[in-house]
């Protein structure tokens, strides 16, 4: 037992190693996108400090855990410092695209390459934050207060994923009136662009840094607007996107009709539908029946996903150019290939802090993104190079009432694992006094908002007395 666990210990330590080599390459690649050489410093222990297992990111708490003993540094990195967040996110999206490619190169089966596009938000309070509106905040599941960034994610099958491009969706009248976009810092000339074109931008910024996609792949947002569909084609970049089921098709010159339609005269033959899975998951594979309907394009089709159980149906809108192979098992792979965007942003928020920014200004916050996705890319890449050699589970059961296994193993080393891995290697010895410094801080800059609100409380009731 002591041998076994001595191994184990020894294992996590060389790939604290690995992982905290792997930070130092993508923080070098960063140095040309700042001027000073404090602030990319700075930067760096920005980053450690999202890795690190503090319960809360904010100026604050990054500040403390940086080795600070006041905000004021982490705040002027945000919000004053000159650094190129554009150029730093173009590094990172690099760095993401080699990583995963060169372990996705040492498998027989290299998968597809999946450019996933969605949206994630942040609930904010009041108006002052760039970009706040009420609207409908999918963290929140309704109608909320709150700031809203379109992400593009890079997804390797098999390998792994993670956030290679964001853009902050404005909403027009911050955009309209010049001393609300000057008080939340919106650069001039910045015009207004709807979800769909925020993914031509990040789309476009990806195409030139080199980077190919099998599909593009997106919820009902992107896959409705007409302006994203047409550039992918105008790229010959292959896209399977989710649409409405009213979205209108056009089968042949004389015959338009809705996704629902098109199902219910063209796929009532019990032939026609495939059952395959959409990928595996924690709990397995993911089963559903699949049916594709051509149109008047020999390029576009329906793909059709019908849940097995209840019976509900989702339409997926599928271009594959001239000269690509177009299989029904290709699209659903791709279609299947959409969700790892999702487990990327519960990763980005519960692990680094994603949607903890209390930053206002519009530079800030897409600065705050950036670092987080230098943390994620990491995190992400340290993960899928460890993959193979942390996968120790037992093999899964053929039967439903097979008996458990006497040793589980363990699943593969995961990004917030990997996270708390690289923390252990990047923690800093602080002063002794460190922490009671920080409290005596925040207690007297408290005290000190604490006085400024009474004292405009009290200027309130003088002016309404009079």
């Amino acid at each position: 037992m002591r041998t076994t666990r001595s191994k184990a210990a020894a294992a996590a330590r060389i790939e604290a190693v690995r992982t905290a080599r792997t930070a130092g390459e993508l923080l070098e690649r960063l140095r040309s996108c700042f001027v000073r050489t404090q602030t990319w410093q700075h930067a760096g222990r920005y980053v450690s400090a999202l890795v690190s297992e503090i319960p809360k990111r904010n100026g604050w708490t990054i500040a403390q855990q940086a080795g600070d003993r006041t905000p004021d540094r982490t705040q002027r990195l945000l919000n004053r410092a000159v650094w190129d967040g554009q150029a730093a996110m173009s590094q990172v999206r690099r760095f993401v695209v080699t990583g995963l490619d060169a372990v996705a190169g040492r498998r027989a089966r290299r998968g597809l390459r999946i450019a996933a596009l969605d949206e994630t938000g942040q609930a904010k309070q009041g108006t002052a934050t760039c970009g706040v509106k009420r609207q409908y905040m999918g963290c929140a599941g309704r109608l909320a207060n709150g700031i809203n960034t379109v992400h593009l994610a890079y997804v390797r099958e098999r390998v792994g994923h993670a956030l290679i491009g964001a853009r902050q969706w404005i909403p027009a009248e911050h955009l309209a009136d010049p001393d609300t976009a000057a008080g939340m810092g919106i650069a001039d000339g910045l015009a207004f662009r709807t979800k769909g074109q925020l993914a031509i931008d990040i789309c476009a910024d990806a195409y030139a840094d080199g980077v190919a996609f099998d599909f593009a792949c997106g919820d009902e947002v992107y896959g409705n607007c007409t302006q994203l569909r047409e550039f992918f084609e105008e790229q010959q970049q292959a896209y399977v996107l989710r649409i409405a089921s009213t979205f209108m098709l056009t089968l042949n010159p004389e015959t338009r009709m809705t996704c629902t339609q098109a199902v219910a005269l063209l796929a009532t033959d019990k032939r026609r539908w495939q059952i395959r899975s959409a990928g595996a998951g924690s709990k397995g594979k993911r089963w559903y029946a699949w049916a594709w309907i051509a149109t008047v394009s020999p390029r576009h089709y329906l793909l059709i996903r019908r849940h097995l159980t209840s019976g509900d149906l989702a339409f997926h809108y599928c271009y594959v150019p001239q000269g690509q192979p177009l299989t029904l098992a290709r699209l659903v792979r791709a279609a299947g290939l959409r969700w790892p965007v999702e487990e990327t942003f519960e990763f980005s928020k519960d692990s680094f802090g994603l949607d903890q920014c209390q930053a206002r200004l519009h530079t800030a916050i897409i600065r705050h993104t950036v670092l987080v996705m230098t943390a994620l890319a990491i995190c992400a890449i340290a993960a899928a190079r460890l993959k193979t050699r942390t996968d120790t589970q037992a093999p899964p059961p053929n039967t439903p009432d097979q008996r458990p296994p006497s040793e589980p193993g363990m699943i593969p080393l995961t990004i917030p694992e990997t996270a708390r891995l690289l923390a252990t290697t990047w923690h800093q010895p602080k002063p002794t006094d460190h922490d009671t410094h920080w409290r005596n801080w925040r207690r007297r800059h408290q005290a000190r908002a604490r006085w400024f609100h009474q004292r405009t409380r009290l200027n309130r009731e003088y002016s309404l007395a009079n």
